[in-house]
């Protein structure tokens, strides 16, 4: 698999690269790509992947470098109820919400809301952020669509969409609050260049780290979200232009049991299959 990434080298610059394999990263400076989305546009990516690849551009190694969220100046939505398992967990929150979680899991259009900008969402191995004002948060690891300004589906990342399950659950309308804050997503550490089919194959799976011990896991297939990803990605799109792209997060099948919440100094660990591992640190805000 091809995997795309932005990453900060020894002189703290900001640069485009290209892995060829685990261990390597080449940079695409040297071939003149400044930006992350103005790559994603073009027509013909995989050929100008492949192109990249055969040419002499400088070459680091993995261990040297920091890699970055993934993202310039696309915003971040997500989807939500796309798994059985997601509309059980939001139904069991609260009666209120039980109705609308279960309606909206059988209606053609989805759940979509906007859940971050580029300035307030985290790399790997930087800090996700869980609320002063929240008793119960949780991680949400899902697969997220990485779309050109056209809406077409150029690659695919790891997504967390941090959530505080008591806030939600308390009223609907407090969605926002319960899902937009400092540090409430993260996303990284590759765009893998693939097709649907082939990431229909893919294993999503968590773990979580208290004092270095193992408070949760779980795991689920990226095969069993619902809804087609053209279908989310047109209704994305639908009245809305994003002239530098989006990222689109799919949704949830891995939900912590209810007597689970975050801690501060806990790890979360989200693996996809052919992606990599997004690692990530827990904060107050």
């Amino acid at each position: 698999m091809t995997k795309l990434c932005r990453f900060q080298n020894a002189a703290r610059q900001i640069r485009i690269g290209l892995a060829p394999d685990d261990h390597t990263l080449l940079d695409l400076t040297a071939a003149g790509v400044e930006s992350l989305s103005s790559l994603l546009e073009n027509d013909d990516l995989h050929g100008q992947l492949a192109i990249f690849v055969q040419q002499k551009l400088p070459s680091l190694a993995l261990s040297e470098v920091k890699l970055l969220a993934p993202v310039e100046e696309q915003e971040i939505w997500a989807a939500g109820v796309t798994y059985l398992r997601s509309k059980k967990a939001r139904m069991e929150e609260s009666d209120f919400s039980a109705t609308a979680y279960d309606r909206v899991y059988e209606a053609e259009r989805p759940e979509i809301f906007f859940k971050s900008l580029p300035s307030k969402t985290v790399g790997p191995d930087d800090a996700v952020g869980i609320r002063k004002d929240s008793r119960w948060n949780v991680p949400e690891p899902e697969l997220a669509l990485v779309l050109n300004s056209r809406g077409h589906i150029v690659g695919f990342t790891i997504g967390n969409d941090m959530s505080s399950r008591d806030i939600e659950g308390e009223n609907l309308l407090y969605l926002p609050q319960a899902k937009i804050y400092d540090r409430s997503c993260a996303l990284g550490p590759f765009i893998t260049i693939a097709s649907e089919a082939e990431a229909r194959s893919w294993q999503i799976r968590i773990e979580i780290l208290r004092a270095n011990k193992r408070v949760f896991s779980g795991e689920t297939a990226v095969s069993q979200i619902k809804r087609a990803f053209g279908q989310l990605a047109e209704f994305l799109f639908r009245s809305q232009k994003f002239p530098n792209g989006a990222v689109l997060l799919t949704g949830t099948g891995v939900v912590p049991p209810d007597d689970f919440s975050l801690q501060p100094g806990d790890t979360i660990r989200i693996e996809i299959s052919d992606v990599g591992v997004l690692a990530n640190s827990v904060v107050e805000v």
